[in-house]
């Protein structure tokens, strides 16, 4: 892995690249060399004060947009109520463990199915205790496990806790997306 100036050319010939100030950051992922003019590409926007943001991809060849909502966040945000900083200890070790070990792969998945899942449980009448469970064992697990330098089981617990809340709370949205996402498809290639 190099870097220029597009980014960091990784191995396989794809670009990354953060951006961003204080509080509004973007992690941008390239096909290869964004000066390409038909790249591929999916950026992440956020705003770290007000925990939004957006997803903006052109993979498929068309521009999609989706906002975004971390859990994480949101867990702790429910957690510290009117101490929370969005910079606090947690956050930030959590957002560290992401940028150095965990893949593009599963960034980009946790970005597209958190909204989903912070909706559902929104919606759900124990979002309260959902959250301290989030803060409590996830949250809080993860973040000794890193500090203590378990990254391993830092990574499993993140991704196991992903996996089941999407099934818990976000499979249904994510099966009713799906269908939209195929009869569209299935239009297109009619028409």
């Amino acid at each position: 892995m190099g870097k220029d100036k597009y980014g960091y050319k990784h191995d396989d010939g794809h670009y990354s690249k953060m951006t961003g100030k204080d509080d509004k950051v973007s992690y941008s992922i390239y096909d290869k060399n964004p000066s390409d003019s038909d790249h591929k590409s999916t950026h992440i926007n956020y705003d770290t004060e007000s925990g939004k943001g957006s997803i903006v991809d052109t993979t498929s060849g068309e521009k999609e947009t989706t906002d975004i909502t971390c859990f994480l966040t949101t867990a702790c945000m429910k957690h510290f109520k009117d101490t929370f900083d969005d910079n606090c200890q947690e956050l930030t070790i959590l957002r560290w463990f992401r940028d150095n070990f965990v893949s593009q792969e599963d960034i980009a998945h946790y970005y597209q199915t958190a909204p989903v899942i912070v909706l559902a449980i929104d919606d759900n009448p124990n979002s309260e205790a959902i959250y301290d469970y989030i803060y409590e064992n996830v949250i809080n697990v993860c973040v000794e496990a890193i500090k203590n330098g378990d990254y391993k089981f830092a990574y499993n617990r993140y991704k196991n806790s992903i996996l089941s809340f999407e099934e818990t709370f976000a499979r249904k949205e994510l099966q009713n997306r799906l269908v939209k996402t195929l009869k569209k498809s299935n239009t297109s290639i009619r028409a």
